[in-house]
């Protein structure tokens, strides 16, 4: 069973607005998985906890043994680790459903800057920009 590093990050343009999500997991033995998904209309913290939850749900998936992840919201770190308590409806099952994942591996996640998270940002950022193209096009 392997064990995982995810770097995850999700963003909106506007809060709420078009938002997407970029995460970039590596296994051991250095293979990359990149994922930048389009999530509708979300806000800031909201397309931050979906990234993350779709790296949990790749290394269940995966029958990861551990899943290391590091994110550039501080909100949803501190929120994991219970540094902050989450008090936001939009936000409590997201939080929920991510910590009931979370225990089905060995689980840590950390604060890391936005310049250390740029992949996942440009997977996000990207992803914000394909889905608001599909939107002009279908228009």
């Amino acid at each position: 069973m392997p064990q995982l590093t995810a770097y995850v990050d999700g963003g909106s343009h506007g809060n709420p607005g078009p938002a997407g999500i970029g995460v970039v997991i590596e296994n051991p033995s250095g293979e990359t998985f990149r994922i930048a998904k389009w999530i509708g209309r979300q806000d800031n913290n909201v397309a931050e906890y979906l990234a993350l939850l779709e790296a949990l749900q790749h290394a269940v998936a995966a029958k990861a043994r551990a899943l290391h992840v590091f994110s550039d919201s501080e909100v949803v770190v501190k929120q994991m680790t219970g540094q902050y308590v989450c008090r936001s409806p939009r936000l409590h099952s997201l939080n929920w459903i991510c910590r009931k994942l979370a225990r089905s591996l060995e689980f840590s996640i950390a604060h890391i800057s936005r310049e250390e998270n740029q992949v996942a940002n440009e997977l996000a950022r990207d992803a914000v920009r394909s889905g608001v193209a599909e939107l002009q096009s279908c228009a």
